[in-house]
């Protein structure tokens, strides 16, 4: 296709769905690592069994079974749920479908929140609100038995190929089995869309010092948001426009459709396979004639030959801190797993601000604690995601700063007229203790409490 049509087509997939939005509904996953108190690794057989008795008591059907016939996605068809696993069987998530206020979402967390634990209790098991699992040194982090979950940690394992770069990669590509998040996806407008991303995309630094929840336990508790580090430098980052942050200010919606066609597609499917392939700009993808795609079968990996077609934009993912999906609404991913008792801080936070653009541009332009002290708002997120502040910043004023971003949300919930501003309440308290999850885990551990205790706090 010529790059006329490919940027027509991208538009199509990106752009469109937003022109007609007049109603914001939300859209809320929210992922957590199942721990098993022993300190062994989970038994996947459980978790079948669970999984069955979720399914009967609450009506779903399945929609994704495994090639050893176990479910690992399920449906309900009355209010749009879907209960899954994520990567691997150590990775429980709960989708749910869109709705216009947040308590309804958060009542059916509940729900199915307290149907697992009662189950899982009898087996000394947990959910935990936490976004690295505890026990992911002792779990079997071993991928679904599907195509696309195989192909994906294939991909992910495939970083020795590509030492020539010149970026750093961890040594983690089974990181989506152990790592778990807390995403929200609201309705845009396409004349809001640009100032939505722009002005988000500047306060992921005060986000950091609010959310941050994933440390690599006895390994580097000096990040206290290592969820960033895992996405950014894996073979998701090859292409670094795939990930994390805007590093360029997007201002029009061309902006937008411009940095769209810089990222990189690295998998498409054939018959029935998922393809993996060598990550390559989408525009210069579908210039060339053939590629070269690996794929999955009798357990083992082969190759084939294959021609671009148009419908492969479908395949086309990004994992920005801000991502534009195909269905008019933008996803912030950037957000760690949550303490349970503070599951729905996330969403809440996003929801608030989301008609408060205009003030939180006016509340950027005139700080001078964290902005324009040399730092574009990637690189203040890099700092403020680790364990000490870097010397320059003023501790006070910083979470006065964190604290006039969270009075807008606050201002911007109470409009909306639903009680919502009830569920950043924690918030203001990590605001008044200067700490955040990873933080308080931290600090008790350090203050001789067991991690066992902590697992359960957070549950």
């Amino acid at each position: 296709m010529r790059k006329e049509e490919v940027m027509k087509r991208l538009y199509d997939r990106y752009i469109k769905p937003t022109e007609n939005k007049k109603n914001v509904y939300i859209g809320v996953e929210i992922e957590m690592p199942i721990v098993n108190l022993e300190h062994k690794p989970v038994d996947f057989e459980i978790v079948h069994r669970l999984t069955g008795e979720f399914l009967k008591e609450f009506h779903f059907t399945p929609t994704g079974i495994d090639g050893h016939g176990n479910i690992y996605s399920a449906l309900n068809k009355e209010n749009g749920d879907i209960f899954s696993y994520d990567c691997s069987y150590n990775n429980m998530e709960f989708s749910f479908g869109k709705e216009s206020e947040l308590h309804s979402i958060h009542g059916r967390f509940r729900r199915y929140y307290d149907f697992v634990q009662d189950f899982f209790k009898t087996y000394n098991y947990t959910l935990t609100g936490m976004g690295i699992n505890p026990n992911r040194l002792v779990n079997n982090n071993i991928p679904i038995e599907n195509g696309r979950y195989k192909m994906l940690f294939h991909h992910l394992s495939s970083f020795s190929k590509y030492a020539q770069l010149p970026m750093y990669f961890h040594r983690y590509p089974q990181f989506g089995m152990f790592a778990s998040a807390s995403q929200v996806q609201l309705d845009v407008t396409k004349n809001t869309l640009p100032e939505v991303i722009n002005i988000f995309n500047q306060i992921e630094p005060i986000k950091a010092i609010l959310f941050s929840n994933s440390v690599l336990l006895g390994e580097n508790e000096d990040l206290l948001c290592c969820r960033d580090m895992l996405w950014e430098n894996s073979t998701h980052g090859i292409n670094p426009h795939n990930v994390g942050m805007y590093d360029c200010e997007i201002k029009t919606v061309d902006d937008i459709l411009n940095y769209i066609s810089t990222t990189a597609i690295y998998c498409v499917e054939r018959d029935g396979k998922y393809l993996n392939f060598k990550p390559v700009n989408i525009l210069k993808y579908f210039t060339l004639e053939k590629l070269t795609g690996e794929y999955l079968e009798d357990n083992e990996i082969r190759s084939v030959k294959f021609q671009p077609k148009p419908e492969d934009i479908a395949y086309l993912r990004t994992f920005k801190f801000e991502d534009l999906t195909y269905r008019g609404t933008v996803e912030f991913r950037s957000a760690c797993c949550q303490p349970i008792s503070d599951v729905m801080t996330v969403s809440a936070f996003h929801l608030g601000l989301l008609n408060k653009t205009s003030e939180l541009a006016e509340i950027i332009k005139n700080d001078t604690v964290l902005y324009h002290k040399g730092y574009n708002s990637a690189e203040l997120r890099k700092q403020l995601v680790k364990r000490e502040l870097p010397a320059y910043i003023d501790e006070n004023g910083l979470y006065a700063l964190a604290q006039s971003v969270l009075d807008v949300c606050k201002e911007g919930l109470r409009e909306r007229g639903f009680g919502e501003e009830i569920y950043i309440s924690p918030l203001y308290e990590r605001i008044e203790k200067r700490t955040n999850p990873a933080l308080s885990m931290l600090d008790r551990l350090n203050s001789g409490v067991h991690i066992d205790e902590i697992v359960r706090e957070y549950s």
